[in-house]
């Protein structure tokens, strides 16, 4: 009998720590994304590449710090699709990460690879010379406390 009611007790124990750990998510959600710039850094013309530059402002609005440990992301330049992307600091300690105060805003940088072979030449030149009119990303940004995890999708563009 004794041994029942430890298990019981357990898992309640267990029970308050979730639910206490989910009173975050409606402040986590809050997380506020924009696709700030995309800048062309380097062209390999010899691999036929280039790296983009791609900065996210992320902001908290919310009265709850947090850290922000992974942005997936599809990258569209004139509403063609440019390719996949991931800014991840996962591989960071969470005292390590970029740390977002209340009413903080913070810009994170992220390298991405365009591969002509991907695209049609077309756009790939046009992205090289500066003529696109815009670039948009969609996709997922994870918020995490020591607590609690929560991921929101996103779309911006610049």
């Amino acid at each position: 009998m004794i041994v029942y009611a430890s298990i019981a007790g357990l898992f309640g124990l267990m029970g308050i720590i979730i639910w206490y750990a989910s009173l975050d998510n409606s402040q986590l959600e809050q997380v506020e994304i924009q696709l700030f710039s995309v800048e062309v850094k380097d062209v390999n013309t010899i691999e036929n590449s280039a790296k983009l530059e791609i900065v996210f402002l992320v902001k908290n609005p919310s009265e709850k710090t947090f850290t922000v440990p992974v942005i997936g992301y599809q990258l569209y330049a004139d509403d063609q699709l440019l390719g996949s992307g991931q800014y991840s600091t996962e591989d960071i300690a969470m005292p390590g990460r970029a740390v977002f105060y209340p009413d903080s805003e913070i810009p994170l940088k992220n390298t991405f690879v365009l591969i002509k072979s991907e695209l049609n030449s077309e756009t790939y030149q046009a992205v090289l010379d500066g003529r696109i009119n815009s670039f948009s990303a969609e996709g997922i940004i994870t918020t995490e406390t020591s607590w609690s995890l929560i991921e929101k999708e996103f779309k911006s563009s610049t």
